[in-house]
C-alpha cells in the first residue's frame, strides 16, 4: 500500500486504517531518500497494489483577482496523485479528503473520498480496496 500524506492525524487514521485490514502502509515521507530527487523517491516506493493519497487543508488559493480563497491540499501533493494514477491506474488509487478541501476539477473519474468523523470513509475503502482485488473485511476489533 502506497500513501502520500501531510497532516498527521489524517496520515494516522489512514495508517491505522490500512494495518486494522491486515495490509502494510507504505508512508513516502518516511521512507529513506538515499540522495534521490523526489520523483526517484516516489518512483522507488511506489511499487504497490493500490495507493491511497491524502488531501489535507494545508494552502489556501484562489483564482487570480478573487478573494475567495479555498483549502488546497500542497501542489505536490496532486503532482503525486496523478503521478500514481499514470503508474497504477485510476481503479488503484483513491484520495482521502480531510476537510473543506478544493479538489482538481478536470479529473473526471477520479474517487475522492471524504474523511468524515463517524469513519464511513472505512466502508468507502473497503469497497475501493475490493474492486482492486484486495479480500477486505471489517477487523474484529477495530482499533478506532
Amino acid at each position: 500500500m502506497g500513501s502520500i500524506i501531510h497532516d498527521e492525524h489524517a496520515k494516522a487514521d489512514a495508517k491505522d486504517y490500512v494495518e486494522s485490514r491486515g495490509l502494510k502502509p507504505i508512508i513516502l515521507h518516511l521512507q529513506a531518500s538515499g540522495g534521490r530527487t523526489i520523483i526517484e523517491k516516489i518512483d522507488r516506493y511506489t511499487n504497490v497494489g493500490f495507493g491511497i493519497v491524502l488531501y489535507t487543508e494545508c494552502d489556501v488559493g484562489a483564482k487570480r483577482d478573487s478573494l475567495a480563497y479555498k483549502w488546497r491540499a500542497r501542489q505536490n501533493v496532486v503532482f503525486e496523485h496523478g503521478y500514481l494514477i499514470a503508474k497504477l491506474s485510476r481503479a488503484r488509487v483513491a484520495a482521502l479528503v480531510k476537510g473543506d478541501v478544493e479538489t482538481p476539477n478536470d479529473i473526471s473519474g477520479v474517487v475522492y473520498i471524504g474523511m468524515d468523523a463517524a469513519r464511513k470513509w472505512h466502508d468507502e475503502m473497503d469497497n475501493e480496496l475490493r474492486q482492486a482485488g484486495y479480500q477486505i473485511s471489517a477487523p474484529e476489533n477495530p482499533l478506532f
